[in-house]
């Protein structure tokens, strides 16, 4: 099969670009156990050098070149994008208290309009708060807290206007529609109100971004005089807080990679205080839960796949702690719901999730039914303590999200609302299955693979395999209407649940870190050549896909195996690993030792060194390569993928495109409009098309939906 060069003159691609780096800067050295490192690119991290956006500006003019005669085939697939969705939609109301919440979004508007509505016949919409005129003026807005107070009257809401992911914090009068004086600068996204609304609780980020502070604001009094009422000082340690469905308990987690501490206040006491749950142990985690006159604590303390235990109310101390659920070494306990009569927990098995319900009256427990081969399912919107009902959202490569109200008491379910997808979307036409890999050490590795019934194999097999494999991160398989263009085209959609993963256990997740990172990569280079024996795909059909550390993972496969796949896109790429974490002052550095290992010991810089896609780079020709970057992002800094491309251009061979693409108004997670969302995925899509579609320009633009008055 022929693959597309870049529509130019057959030269190197760099001399579209602004003359070499190197010739700009002289290479940053570091010493490092006995050594020096040159950096030739590491100029790159000076944002504040005129030369350096110039520099990311001419990589944007040079794809937008390189992509030119992709232009017609992305308005196509934008168009069929856009014809697959609702725009003018509602989600489903959820209630609290004597309200209904929901949001809905219009046609033409990029963001959502929050609103809701008293719980009786025929009463009025309220507006709460229309993103869109927050966003008005602005190239990129991301709400972070949307929290109504107890009593209904306020509303706190945040904004982060560039992608840092550092927050303004404002308190609007919803009955008024005046914002309150009460406007705090630069806070995390953890908040919580407390029960009298007179006051609440929110974070703020230290010097490499860390939410370490918890403030205590009392309305109409200075922001900078707030109390800190909880600090944490080591920089492993991420704060957040959260409030108890009871609404009883104010909890404060502590958290690492690995470790875990538990503070807790209760609010029904007369002189509130803050309280340790069990004093931290390194590896140990817990998370808190309340009903009635017990405290339910998840916790893996000799139990990787956690367990959940009970304690008194009045005497929480770890001796009074009894089992009420044991570990298991094949399910993984992920998370509670307590409700006034029943008990609802997460857990995965093989790599799915389970929805176990506990009775509390009847001491009985039973399971909710999910029975297609590959699926994915979880609570959510669940605010009402004393209810029987369980809302959950169910769905599949094939079915569209799908929210359900399962009665806890008689084990009835009924759908409230699944996402529609316009055009006469038939999920019969599709097949999704699950498969086991072998990978190279004889661990059997699940993958999830979606493609059209029927489909013909002799000519084409195109296939889009994803993989990410860090921090424990489940990848379910879920539904995704953008994906519908590629599978009407002919390609089959594949995720890889690599180790390093959560998907089946604490041991999944520890077979793919620090000494074991290198099974991530060995199974997914397994997947895709089994993927390839078995008929599925071919090598020149082949696109790999990644994202942050699914960057890592893509970089470190095309340096050890750059003809496995046609071509890959590596979004917001973590690909300068060791520089990175010898840099303990940038963001999240020092909390990703436990993850990656701390360059500081040699063993670890030898192991990380070994796999870091800046510093395996090679004179190879190495697939066509769509790499994105977000100049604001605080995760993977904007020069990682920077430099990882200037390194390519000037090493690798042949003259398959190399293509960088910086969003110069956002961060880690691109654009911030869903409209700007769909033209960022249509634009990935047509370059995949380019490289591995036959019949790119085919479209199969869906009939529109009919209208929507909510």
């Amino acid at each position: 099969m022929k693959l597309h060069p870049p529509p130019m003159a057959q030269k190197n691609p760099a001399e579209k670009l602004p003359e070499s780096p190197v010739a700009l800067r002289q290479p940053q050295v570091t010493t490092v156990h006995g050594r020096q490192l040159h950096d030739d690119y590491g100029w790159l991290r000076q944002r504040q050098e005129q030369e350096v956006i110039d520099y990311l500006e001419a990589e944007n003019r040079y794809t937008a070149e390189v992509m030119q005669g992709t232009a017609e085939l992305q308005e196509v697939l934008y168009q069929e994008m856009v014809g697959r969705i609702r725009e003018t939609d509602q989600t489903v109301p959820v209630p609290i208290d004597d309200y209904e919440y929901y949001s809905r979004t219009v046609e033409g508007l990029q963001y959502p309009i929050f609103c809701r509505r008293r719980r009786q016949e025929g009463a009025p919409e309220e507006i709460l708060l229309d993103v869109n005129a927050l966003a008005a003026g602005e190239k990129y807005l991301r709400l972070g807290v949307h929290s109504v107070s107890p009593d209904h009257r306020l509303l706190a809401y945040s904004t982060d206007a560039d992608g840092s992911e550092s927050y303004r914090l404002r308190i609007l009068d919803l009955a008024s529609r005046q914002h309150l004086p009460d406007s705090i600068e630069a806070s995390g996204r953890a908040f919580v109100w407390a029960n009298d609304s007179k006051s609440f609780y929110y974070t703020t980020l230290d010097a490499t971004h860390r939410p370490f502070r918890l403030h205590h604001h009392l309305l109409g009094t200075q922001p900078a005089d707030d109390p800190v009422v909880f600090e944490e000082a080591d920089e492993r340690f991420f704060l957040t807080v959260y409030k108890t469905l009871s609404r009883r308990f104010l909890c404060i987690i502590l958290g690492s990679h690995t470790t875990s501490e538990v503070h807790y206040l209760d609010f029904e006491s007369e002189q509130p205080v803050f309280c340790c749950l069990a004093p931290r142990q390194q590896g140990v985690e817990m998370i808190l839960d309340h009903r009635g006159d017990d405290l339910f604590i998840l916790s893996n303390e000799e139990a990787p796949n956690f367990c959940l235990l009970r304690a008194p109310v009045d005497d929480p101390r770890p001796e009074k702690w009894q089992q009420m659920i044991d570990h298991r070494e094949d399910v993984k306990l992920e998370g509670v719901d307590l409700f006034r009569q029943h008990l609802v927990v997460y857990l995965r098995r093989q790599g799915l999730r389970n929805i176990r319900i506990f009775d509390f009256a009847q001491e009985t427990w039973h399971d909710i039914e999910l029975d297609e081969p590959v699926y994915a399912a979880w609570g959510q919107d669940n605010w009402q303590f004393d209810s029987s009902m369980l809302r959950f959202v169910y769905t599949s490569l094939v079915t569209p999200a799908t929210t359900y109200e399962y009665d806890m008491n008689t084990r009835q379910r009924r759908l409230l609302k699944q996402v529609e997808v316009c055009g006469g979307y038939d999920p019969q036409r599709f097949e999704c299955k699950r498969l086991w890999v072998s990978s190279a050490d004889g661990v059997d590795i699940p993958v999830s693979l979606v493609q059209r019934r029927g489909l013909d194999r002799q000519d084409r097999r195109p296939l889009l395999l994803y993989g990410y494999g860090s921090y424990g991160n489940s990848i379910d398989p879920h539904f995704a209407s953008t994906r519908l263009g590629l599978l009407e085209r002919g390609f089959a959609f594949a995720i890889a649940h690599v180790r390093g993963g959560g998907e089946l256990g604490r041991r999944w997740y520890d077979d793919g870190k620090l000494f074991a990172k290198r099974h991530t990569f060995e199974d997914f280079i397994a997947v895709a050549e089994t993927l390839i024996s078995e008929g599925y795909t071919r090598p020149e059909e082949l696109v790999i896909r990644g994202g942050s550390a699914g960057g890592l993972l893509i970089g470190a496969v095309i340096n050890q195996r750059p003809e496995l796949a046609a071509a890959a896109i590596a979004e917001v790429p973590f690909v300068d690993v060791i520089n990175t974490m010898l840099d303990p002052s940038l963001p999240l550095t020092v909390i990703e030792y436990e993850e990656w290992g701390n360059p500081q010991h040699e063993d670890a810089f030898e192991y990380i060194r070994s796999y870091s896609p800046y510093d395996n780079v090679q004179s190879l020709e190495y697939p066509h390569l769509l790499v994105t970057a977000g100049l604001n992002d605080p995760r993977v800094q904007y020069w990682e993928p920077a430099k990882w491309v200037a390194k390519l251009r000037a090493t690798k061979k042949g003259d398959r495109w190399l293509l960088l693409r910086t969003n110069m108004d956002s961060g880690h997670g691109g654009a911030s409009g869903r409209y700007d969302v769909l033209r960022e995925e249509a634009f990935k899509q047509a370059f995949v098309l380019k490289v591995v579609g036959d019949g790119a320009d085919l479209n199969v633009l869906p009939e529109p939906c009919e209208s929507f008055s909510p």
